[in-house]
């Protein structure tokens, strides 16, 4: 591996399959629960794929609801309880947020319709990859560094235009704890998106997401999605899992001034995101 291509695209994660709850030790619901969220599950994607061939012809109002509503519903046919700390920006912004599952990008939209910057390989994903085509995500083709400056216009265009939109600068997934072994992505927040920030003047809004089981009041890898694992598995994996709860913490707005340096920017737009409390005390 090159020293550019590291930089520019190959954030590490120590996490992998060991960071993964136990077979039989997550609280779990009867077979017959997963099978109705399952049959849920189906609906939504249905109801997205609906979605997705009218969004474009929606007022930038309507495509926001309609996603958040989706969301939303999308959710709870998991069996995902939402709760949401702070206010979402309503003009527009760079929204960053740490990256530890799919269910994230569910997660973020229920709060926050914004447009998204994903890899490209989610286009191929099923009725997922037509809903994001539909919403107007922006992809991101990590084999190819030279289009990262086309892809930063992109984003500078969106925010000049108005619009909010997302990212996960750690750049690929993490368990979403933090102990001696199981460290956030290295090396931290790609600096390369933020500079559309700084380019429009645009403010940047951390936004931090956790999972939590409510029956036992602890913090839980069960949506992780790491490494080679099979989606399929991690889907089933929510489906099976009982009082999953998702805080999505929306911080303070940093306002980058003219010439600044992205590269300070996005430190300290990690700090601020590690800095915020996923849930309130005794929550």
């Amino acid at each position: 591996m090159s020293t550019v291509g590291y930089d520019l695209w190959r954030p590490l994660s120590a996490c992998g399959a060991d960071c993964l709850p136990v077979d039989g030790h997550l609280p779990a619901v009867p077979v017959g629960r997963r099978a109705t969220r399952l049959l849920a599950v189906l609906g939504m994607l249905l109801a997205g794929a609906a979605l997705a061939g009218a969004l474009p012809l929606l007022p930038a109002p309507a495509r926001r609801a309609g996603c958040r509503v989706w969301a939303r519903g999308t959710a709870r046919a998991f069996g995902v309880r939402l709760v949401v700390r702070g206010r979402p920006p309503r003009g527009r912004a760079l929204l960053v947020a740490n990256h530890v599952s799919w269910l994230d990008v569910v997660a973020l939209l229920a709060v926050a319709p914004a447009r998204m910057l994903a890899k490209r390989e989610v286009r191929a994903w099923p009725v997922v990859g037509l809903l994001a085509r539909g919403a107007g995500t922006v992809f991101v083709d990590r084999s190819r560094p030279r289009a990262l400056p086309a892809t930063v216009r992109r984003v500078a265009d969106l925010l000049r235009s108005g619009r909010q939109v997302a990212v996960y600068p750690e750049g690929t997934t993490w368990c979403g704890t933090v102990d001696p072994v199981h460290v956030r992505p290295r090396p931290g927040f790609r600096p390369a998106v933020f500079q559309a920030a700084v380019d429009t003047g645009a403010p940047v809004v951390p936004i931090r997401i956790g999972y939590r089981c409510a029956s036992t009041g602890v913090d839980t890898t069960a949506p992780a999605f790491l490494g080679e694992e099979n989606l399929w598995r991690s889907v089933r994996r929510v489906l099976a899992t009982r009082d999953l709860v998702v805080s999505v913490t929306v911080g303070a707005a940093l306002h980058p001034g003219p010439g600044a340096d992205r590269r300070g920017l996005a430190r300290t737009a990690e700090s601020a995101l590690r800095l915020m409390p996923v849930w309130k005390s005794g929550a």
